[in-house]
């Protein structure tokens, strides 16, 4: 195959006759002229760039999480029609915006809720809640397959329904990204009072790893 270097003289030598008798070239590269254009051609096209496979794996990994705003909300899970806690629904969406899982420790954080503050957390309420998922009995206790959601059951007793609350939720991923998100939990208003349901995974305490 012709290199690079080959090329240019060929091609200018492409409109070139011999005046005085001598060989003329023009025939002759009315073959090679395209070839050569072809080696350019294919030459750069193996300059243009690649997506390398991990790259395309890495995009459908957790670029973002969310606490859910629907399904995170007070729960009751003795069935004695007060809350006992939280549930907190974590949602990871990868770089198309889709849900995806994840793997790593959570940690969480409620707060209580101050009104017309750029900061909305007031004072914490309690230690945080640490939560992991990475062994596979986690992945499967968690994971929610209707919400495509990781639940978690954060215990507090003594919750007021009928007040607001600020809970908050980090990520940290074994590659060392960090991810942050929070919440407003939102008080029952009246007439939205739910029925007491029972716990679809195992409570977590505060301190549970």
């Amino acid at each position: 195959m012709l290199n690079r270097q080959d090329i240019l003289p060929l091609m200018l030598s492409a409109s070139l006759t011999a005046r005085d008798g001598g060989p003329k070239y023009a025939p002759m590269l009315r073959g090679v002229f395209p070839c050569c254009c072809l080696a350019l051609l294919l030459a750069g096209a193996s300059c243009q760039p690649h997506t390398a496979p991990a790259q395309r794996e890495a995009a459908f990994g957790p670029e973002r999480l969310r606490l859910h705003p629907v399904f995170t909300r007070f729960k009751d899970w003795t069935g004695d029609g007060e809350p006992d806690g939280i549930e907190a629904m974590v949602e990871f969406l990868d770089a198309f915006g889709d849900p995806t899982k994840a793997s790593g420790r959570l940690i969480f954080e409620l707060f209580e809720y101050k009104t017309h503050q750029p900061d909305p957390r007031g004072r914490r309420l309690a230690s945080p809640w640490i939560g992991e998922l990475t062994s596979d009995q986690a992945q499967r206790e968690r994971w929610n397959r209707a919400s495509r959601t990781y639940a978690f059951q954060l215990a507090l007793p003594g919750l007021d329904p009928a007040r607001d609350y600020v809970l908050t939720a980090q990520f940290d991923s074994p590659d060392g990204r960090r991810f942050f998100d929070q919440l407003v939990v939102e008080a029952r208003r009246e007439g939205t009072r739910r029925p007491a349901t029972q716990p679809a995974t195992r409570e977590m305490t505060r301190g549970d790893r």
